[in-house]
Order: structure tokens, then C-alpha cells, then sequence
């Protein structure tokens, strides 16, 4: 009889945006190592290098394997970088998971948001999510997994935060038209999970006397505590998904929120 186990022993991993130590990219790809799969950690900006690096360490300090790829994911070249420097970290030919949880908001009503604003959000969580499925699907086996980190924003319309909302409801979509595209023809399950208030860097967008008031009305209509979400709560739900006990679940949008929404 199989071991009953989420092990992901002999996968390869891509999680996008993971290199904030306090983030739920971060929390994902040490969930994932800590399972067994090989992880790269993605992430832009120079100042988050030692981060990055920080989150790779920690992985490796506990036997896992990590390396850290920085580049851009909005840009056909970087997300074709991040694709080959994996396999080529690996040694491998394939790609077997992949995490879009890059993404970035802003705390504006349609009237005063930017036109850069607008450009910098879409292009994040939407295009960027696309570019790297170009780049890594090939490289997806048979069993293959996709996990886009949404939030609960696509389906609550915030009226503090519409455009990002509205990305993320998009990835929504994108989430469920990937299924049937690569579904029976590639054997690849796509899933979003949706988080509710999680408290992380995405924050540093956001003024600080908006952040409750962002926060504190989704967190009232929490069922499951009286609290904000942490990290690890999407991360352990992102780890069911990518398992084998998943198999039979895609296209599926997965409120990862104490109950917020269903």
C-alpha cells in the first residue's frame, strides 16, 4: 500500500514574489521544501536581497534545496530567466509547481488612482502570471500543478481598493480557463487560493491609518478566529493543492480566509 503522505519528493517548484521572509510566498516555498520539493525563490527588487537569500538559507539549514532567481516576472525575458535558471539550478528538465503569488496593490478609489498605478498593478498580477505560465508550461509534466494567489478582494469589491480587486479577479478567471486549457490535454490542475487580511510587506503600499480600516471589516466577518490571517494558514492550504491528494481538484476558487467568503 502507498504511504499516505503530501510528500513532494522529486518536484521542482517556481513561487513568484517569495522573497520576504514575513510573506505568504516565503511561507509557501518553505511549506513546499519542507515536503520535499526543490524551490526557487523569486523575487525583484535589490532591496530584498538579503531576504531572498535569507529565506533560501533557512530552507537549506533544515536539508531542503533552494535557489534564489531574481528578476522580473511583467517582462517575457525575465519570466523566461526564471523558468531556464531553474531547471538549470536543478539540473532538470522539468518544472512541476508553480506559485503565482507575486502581486501588488494600491490603496486608491478608481478616481485618484494613477495611471502608473493602474499600469504597475495589472501588470504584476495579471500579465506577469501569463508571461510566466508561457514560460514554464512547457516544462510541466503530466501531474503538473498551478496555485494562483488571489484574495478575497476579487469577490468582496473594496471600494478602497477596486483596481487591485479587479486583478485579482481576473487571475480568478485565468485560474479557471487554465484548467480546462491544460487540463486534459497537459494533465495540469490550476487552483486559486484566496486570502483574506494577512498582515505583510503588501501593506507598505497602503497608508498606515488605512490598514485597519482595510482590514478591520473583513476581519468581523472572520468564522474561524478573531485575528488576521498568517502566512502559514495559506501556505498550508496551497500545499494540499499541489499534492497528490489534489488531483481531483482544479479550476476551483478556495477562500483561504477563516470563512470570510466561499
Amino acid at each position: 500500500m502507498p504511504v499516505d503522505t503530501l510528500s513532494l519528493a522529486g518536484k521542482v517548484a517556481i513561487v513568484t514574489g517569495s522573497g520576504r521572509e514575513n510573506g505568504i510566498g516565503a511561507a509557501i516555498a518553505v511549506a513546499l521544501a519542507r515536503n520535499g520539493a526543490s524551490v526557487t525563490i523569486n523575487y525583484v527588487s535589490d532591496s530584498v536581497t538579503d531576504r531572498a537569500h535569507a529565506v533560501a538559507s533557512r530552507i537549506m539549514a533544515d536539508g531542503g534545496h533552494a535557489v534564489v532567481v531574481q528578476t522580473t516576472i511583467d517582462t517575457p525575458e525575465g519570466a523566461h530567466y526564471l523558468a531556464q535558471e531553474t531547471l538549470k539550478a536543478f539540473n532538470t528538465d522539468h518544472i512541476d509547481i508553480l506559485i503565482n503569488n507575486a502581486g501588488v496593490g494600491f490603496a486608491a478609489n478608481t478616481l485618484a488612482i494613477s495611471p502608473e498605478q493602474v499600469t504597475k498593478t495589472l501588470d504584476v498580477n495579471i500579465k506577469g502570471p501569463i508571461l510566466v505560465a508561457q514560460a514554464v508550461v512547457p516544462y510541466m509534466p503530466p501531474g503538473g500543478r498551478i496555485v494562483n494567489t488571489s484574495s478575497i478582494a476579487s469577490k468582496l469589491g473594496d471600494a478602497n481598493i477596486p483596481t487591485y480587486g479587479a486583478s485579482k479577479a481576473a487571475l480568478d478567471s485565468l485560474a479557471w480557463s487554465w484548467a480546462k486549457e491544460w487540463g486534459r490535454s497537459k494533465g495540469i490542475t490550476v487552483n486559486v487560493v484566496a486570502p483574506g487580511p494577512v498582515t505583510t510587506d503588501i501593506v507598505k503600499f497602503v497608508p498606515t491609518d488605512m490598514v485597519k480600516a482595510i482590514q478591520q471589516p473583513s476581519i468581523d466577518m472572520t468564522r474561524a478566529a478573531d485575528r488576521v490571517g498568517t502566512p502559514e494558514d495559506i501556505a498550508d492550504a496551497v500545499l494540499l493543492l499541489v499534492s497528490e491528494k489534489a488531483r481531483w481538484i482544479t479550476g476551483q476558487y478556495i477562500s483561504v480566509s477563516g470563512g470570510i467568503t466561499n
